[in-house]
C-alpha cells in the first residue's frame, strides 16, 4: 500500500519484457550508468513508453521497494551471458506486489522521462504527469529526505551532500511549465 509520506521514484518501463519481469519475478533493474542519484526509496512507480499501446505515456502501476542490490546484467538474465553489456553493473530493486494505481496518471504529450522523485501523496492524487512535480515550497523537505537516504545506494561515492538537488528540481519545474504552455 502506498502512503502519502512515501518517497517515490518515477522510473521508466521501456518494454513488455521488463513489465513481465516486474509482474512475475518482482524486481526492476536500473543500469548503474543511467541510475538516479538515490535508489533507496519507499516506492517505485512506472512510466510506460509507447511500447504499451493504449497505456503508453502513463503511470498505472507502482510497487514498494523491499531491497536493493548491485548485480551484473548477466546475473539478471542468465540467458544473455554474451550480451554486449553482460558485465555492466545494475541496481536490482526487489519489489513487493505490483499495485494498480487508483487512476492512470497520463502525459498530455510524449516526454523523454528517465527518473524523478515525488511523494506518495502526489502519486495518489495526480491525474497528469505534471501533477507529480513537487512545488517549490516542498522541495527542501524532499531534498532532505533524499539526503537522509544517500548512504550505500548513492551513485558514485555515496555522498549526496554535494548533489545540486535544487537545480534538478528547477529543471523539472521548467519542463512542467513548458508543458503547460504547450497545451
Amino acid at each position: 500500500m502506498i502512503h502519502p509520506t512515501d518517497l517515490v521514484l518515477i522510473a521508466v518501463l521501456n518494454n513488455l519484457r521488463d513489465f513481465e519481469v516486474l509482474r512475475l519475478l518482482g524486481w526492476y533493474r536500473i543500469p548503474l550508468r543511467f541510475a538516479p542519484k538515490i535508489v533507496s526509496v519507499d516506492v517505485v512507480a512506472f512510466y510506460q513508453t509507447a511500447e504499451f499501446g493504449d497505456e503508453k505515456w502513463s503511470i498505472r502501476y507502482a510497487a514498494r521497494v523491499q531491497g536493493v542490490e548491485m548485480v551484473k546484467r548477466s546475473d539478471l538474465f542468465q540467458e544473455d551471458v554474451h550480451h554486449p553489456r553482460a558485465q555492466e553493473e545494475y541496481y536490482k530493486l526487489q519489489l513487493g506486489p505490483l499495485e494498480i494505481l487508483p487512476h492512470a496518471i497520463a502525459s498530455r504529450a510524449w516526454h523523454r522521462i528517465t527518473f524523478f522523485y515525488t511523494s506518495g501523496d502526489k502519486l495518489l492524487n495526480a491525474r497528469e504527469i505534471h501533477d507529480l512535480v513537487v512545488p517549490a515550497a516542498d522541495r527542501e523537505t524532499l531534498w532532505n529526505a533524499l539526503r537522509d537516504r544517500s548512504d550505500s545506494f548513492a551513485v558514485g561515492n555515496g555522498d549526496a551532500g554535494n548533489i545540486p538537488w535544487p537545480d534538478a528540481w528547477k529543471t523539472i519545474a521548467e519542463w512542467v511549465e513548458a508543458d503547460a504552455e504547450d497545451s
